[in-house]
């Protein structure tokens, strides 16, 4: 099967209202509600696997002045999230909401089951009202609901199992589908893939821009959430950094992660599934584009090599692991993004991505949260350190560690690392957390 750059931004760059991990969640409860009566609530479950559940235990959730916690999600989701807005579910919350989703709360009507053996992206809810017991089943992508059941019954027609996000249709086999032919797939075809980009295309590219920017200018306006955006802006105002390319992309990347972090009521345009992967594989570009003479159209195509790069990596480590794809697969896309807007040719570009792949393999994820700004203003900032070495010719050998002669090889290195080397190490950092947690 073949595929187009068009079939690759349908499928993985989409605006997206908060985590997606918590969204999908509610998401998963919004649809579960629907199906039943306008009854009042008896009682919400959720199961999650524990991806799901280490990325959405402990960021905050828009609309909501700061809560957190996936049974939150769930609540705000069954009592007035709306499912055929899909990643943007939570958009219709507001105070009487959050209010209601609070009571539901207090009065222990939700709870979250952690499935411990489940592997890949999975949301289950289970919502009773009305004398009705509705469920609905999310896998392998955020928005992708695979099943809807109304008192044990499976409902095998319903809009919402179509899966439509605005630019065309996905599901997870569509996903699967493009994910093998993109394994398959050298450098200089992935770059081919930018030639074809049309109007349209551009213009979807454009409101990235714009989503991702507006989150960062919150963010530098507000000092919410960790406040490392703002920070490194003082800094430089107060000479104590330089303002140049690299603190221009961690200032305008982290700002907008500390504002998505602190449950700003703003969507991301997200990258592979991910808000801050798309903040990653955008705003580092964008920054750059102050330093130097490209068109927008140049700007354009470098964002969506920087998503193409992004989908591909991902497609070796999986949506969710134990790396921080933030750091090792948006961030490569945006280091390859940057080597080709400042006229690298494909060695320079194929540089980038080695060096900033051998630089940040072993940034974990540790979950969502407010520090997670941190780590976009190191993917940010290294981003653009690996382009300006490449482009003057300081690329790591192929003897180094998990480099190889070929950009594709050394990301496929970063799945491999990911997916059979770091098993443990994601069953670690949940049980701390977990262990945190229930401690406290």
């Amino acid at each position: 099967m073949e595929f187009s750059v068009k079939d690759i931004l349908q499928m993985e760059v989409t605006p997206a209202l908060g985590c997606t991990e918590p969204v999908a969640i509610a998401l998963a409860a919004a649809a579960a509600r629907s199906l039943t009566d306008s009854g009042s609530i008896e009682t919400i479950q959720v199961w999650v696997d524990p991806n799901v559940y280490k990325n959405g235990v402990a960021v905050a959730i828009p609309g909501t002045d700061g809560l957190c916690g996936l049974d939150t999600a769930a609540a705000l989701g069954a009592v007035g999230g709306d499912p055929a807005l899909r990643l943007e579910v939570l958009e219709p919350v507001d105070k009487q909401i959050v209010s209601q989703a609070r009571a539901l709360l207090k009065d222990g009507k939700v709870k979250v089951h952690l499935l411990t053996d489940q592997r890949g992206l999975y949301v289950k809810a289970l919502v009773k009202s009305g004398g009705h017991e509705a469920q609905s089943v999310i896998e392998h992508l955020h928005d992708n609901l695979t099943g809807l059941f109304l008192d044990g019954e499976k409902i095998d027609e319903h809009p919402l199992l179509e899966n439509a996000n605005g630019r065309g249709s996905k599901s997870g086999k569509d996903l699967a589908a493009l994910e093998s032919w993109l394994k398959e797939l050298r450098l200089s075809q992935l770059l081919g893939l930018i030639d074809d980009l049309d109007k349209p295309d551009l213009d979807f590219i454009q409101e990235g821009i714009v989503y991702n920017q507006r989150l960062a200018q919150y963010g530098l306006k507000h000092g919410c959430g960790l406040g490392v955006g703002k920070t490194l802006q003082r800094l430089v105002r107060q000479r104590l950094l330089k303002k140049d390319m690299m603190s221009a992309a961690r200032i305008l990347t982290s700002a907008a992660a500390d504002a998505r972090m602190a449950g700003v009521k703003m969507a991301a345009m997200s990258s592979a599934g991910s808000g801050n992967h798309g903040l990653t594989a955008i705003l580092p570009i964008v920054a750059v584009k102050d330093f130097v003479t490209a068109e927008l159209k140049t700007l354009h195509e470098a964002i969506a090599l920087s998503h193409i790069i992004t989908g591909y990596i991902k497609a070796f480590t999986g949506r969710l692991s134990a790396v921080c794809g933030c750091s090792v697969a948006a961030g490569a896309g945006a280091a390859a993004g940057v080597a080709y807007m400042l006229g690298g040719d494909s060695g320079h570009i194929a540089g980038a991505i080695k060096n900033l792949i051998v630089d940040l393999a072993g940034v974990i994820c540790d979950g969502a949260k407010a520090s997670c700004a941190l780590k976009l203003a190191t993917a940010g900032g290294t981003a653009i350190q690996a382009a300006l070495f490449a482009l003057q010719n300081v690329i790591v050998s192929p003897t180094d560690g998990i480099a190889c002669a070929t950009p594709e090889g050394t990301m496929r290195n970063i799945g491999t690392l990911t997916t059979e080397g770091m098993i443990a190490t994601d069953q670690t950092i949940l049980n701390i957390m977990l262990e945190k947690r229930f401690s406290a």
